[in-house]
């Protein structure tokens, strides 16, 4: 049986301790990029390190820090990151561990998100996951990526240079809202192109329901369940920041949590109405299907149904017996031919007449 390729990098971790450090994805030779981000309302300043040693002296300081780790598959500097900052070790074995489940953690002084960035590969045309974990403590904001061909948070970059927005004016609670509002617009793009996908689906199985069709019509499922096992539980980590349940969460940031917390539901609405409407692509598949099979097998009937009476005569008539009276009649032959197509005439206009054909 062929197994999952979530399935494979879990098992990787099977039998191991706990607080083992193991990197369960497959990218596991590209460089580590740190890019740190330090700003208050009047203030900031952006580098982009080699060395992590050189981001524990901004933990002490009054701004806020934002650090974006692009690569988790170096233990090395995630646990010289973590003992700078706090973090538990079983944190840092979860950010090595890229098939966590959408989750938030409390560990008191700083939450623990884990959430996946989609994106949609044109190329390749399916979703690529990216797993984004996020530990937001006070006045520090550590955010980890597998590993970006791009750079999804350009835009909150620019707001932070620029001083665009609310950004530099608020605390590290908003920057994390700002990173999952990020993350959720991401995924009406990707549901945009799965609908375009499924309205040429549909387009195609009206026209021609071969076996690539259904091909891919299963491969859109296995999508929308995926996005779907992405999203669901978003929704209860929207929540949870929602409600504060942390004194790391400010009462002036809740309405911004609350609106991405509306479009993630808006989220879920979209997968369930594409998952229902693939159902009813498969029905009309089988129905396509069970339809031509039908209107084959009316024609092949038809056709015997014609040529039963005539197959008869022909074999009356190819007995050859000596003293049968029509063999010496001169006009037997064309007689036969006559009442032979007359039958058939017959036949297909009473057909026509009942609508069989």
């Amino acid at each position: 049986m062929h197994k999952s390729k979530a399935t494979r990098r879990r098992a990787k971790k099977v039998g191991l301790p706990a607080e083992t450090l193991l990197y369960t994805g497959e990218r596991e030779n590209n460089s580590i990029h740190i890019t740190l981000t330090d700003y208050d309302a009047q203030n900031f300043e952006e580098h982009t390190l080699k060395q992590v040693d050189k981001c524990l002296p901004y933990k002490l300081k009054p701004t806020i820090t934002w650090i974006d780790v692009d690569g988790v598959h170096d233990p090395v500097i995630l646990e010289k990151l973590s003992e700078d900052f706090g973090i538990h070790r079983l944190v840092t074995e979860d950010l090595m561990n890229i098939v966590q489940r959408p989750k938030c953690d409390d560990f008191g002084d700083y939450l623990f998100i884990v959430a996946k960035m989609l994106t949609f590969d044109e190329q390749e045309n399916k979703i690529h996951p990216e797993q984004i974990s996020i530990i937001l403590g006070q006045k520090f904001l550590l955010s980890f990526q597998e590993e970006s061909k791009r750079d999804d948070f350009q835009l909150i970059r620019d707001h932070l240079r620029h001083g665009k927005g609310k950004l530099r004016k608020m605390d590290t609670d908003y920057l994390a809202y700002s990173l999952l509002d990020t993350l959720v617009d991401n995924y009406f793009i990707v549901l945009e192109k799965l609908g375009d996908k499924i309205d040429l689906l549909e387009e195609t199985l009206m026209i021609r329901p071969d076996k690539i069709v259904i091909e891919q019509l299963y491969q859109l499922k296995r999508e929308l369940l995926f996005l779907h096992k992405v999203v669901w539980p978003l929704r209860e980590v929207i929540s949870s920041l929602a409600r504060r349940e942390s004194p790391l969460i400010h009462e002036v940031t809740v309405p911004y949590l609350l609106d991405v917390y509306d479009h993630v539901v808006q989220a879920i609405d979209s997968v369930e109405i594409y998952r229902d409407m693939l159902t009813s692509l498969l029905d009309l598949y089988i129905s396509n299907v069970s339809y031509r099979t039908n209107e084959i097998m009316k024609v092949l009937t038809i056709i015997a149904t014609i040529f039963m009476p005539l197959t008869f005569l022909a074999g009356v008539y190819g007995m050859n017996f000596k003293y049968m009276p029509e063999l010496e009649w001169e006009y037997g032959y064309l007689l036969i031919w006559m009442i032979m197509i007359g039958l058939a005439a017959v036949m297909l206009v009473y057909f026509k007449k009942k609508r069989w054909i």
